[in-house]
């Protein structure tokens, strides 16, 4: 199964029907054409597209946009604490694109120094990946890749946001923090994420 988020609506790629209000079966490409036109430009709220050959689907969901990959990480401190940056007024966990010749995991820590100011990052564990898509300013349609992975932060430095990338502040959440402030304020893949992360944990 696949869940990519379009506009912060979900469409959902699966082998079976989802207990969904609004579901269509693949009929092929064009299937595909119709769920993301609904989700971006009427009231739809989320949608289901089911059949079986999900690799198929996926196949040929993926052919309608520019892929693009980006890595990043759910860093955790010694007080069980874990890392956000905030941009654009949400907040949201630190990554970035996967530069020509970088690991998924190269990039996840890289991204992570480089947002944050942080640098002794231990990687752990993949996570699990997250998609969206969007538009570019010239019209070409995106879909985005995230890899996730679960990283310990063992140092103690103060960790200082990446202005040029409009990044304003950095900083460590508690749980509480998380639901209070974070949750209502990021992003669907986010919540997707940490709630990877804290069945995992």
């Amino acid at each position: 199964m696949y869940k990519v988020f379009v506009n912060e609506k979900k469409l959902t790629l699966s082998k079976y029907p989802e207990d969904i209000e609004k579901k269509l079966r693949f009929e092929g490409f064009a299937t595909l054409e119709i769920a993301v036109d609904l989700l971006q430009n009427t009231s739809c709220p989320e949608l289901n597209v089911y059949g079986e050959n999900i690799e198929e689907i996926w196949e040929d969901f993926t052919h309608m946009f520019k892929v693009i990959e980006a890595a990043g990480g759910v860093v955790i401190n010694q007080k069980n604490e874990v890392l956000f940056i905030r941009r654009l007024g949400r907040w949201d966990l630190p990554k970035g694109k996967i530069e020509i010749g970088e690991s998924l995991e190269q990039a996840a820590v890289r991204e992570i120094e480089e947002e944050t100011g942080l640098k002794e990052i231990i990687l752990e564990e993949f996570l699990n990946n997250t998609f969206h898509i969007y538009t570019e300013r010239n019209g070409e349609k995106i879909l985005k890749t995230t890899y996730w992975f679960r990283m310990r932060y063992v140092g103690n430095e103060k960790p200082v946001p990446q202005l040029e990338e409009g990044i304003s502040e950095v900083c460590w959440k508690d749980s509480d923090a998380i639901s209070r402030d974070v949750l209502p304020q990021t992003f669907k893949n986010i919540k997707l994420i940490l709630n990877d992360f804290w069945a995992q944990h």
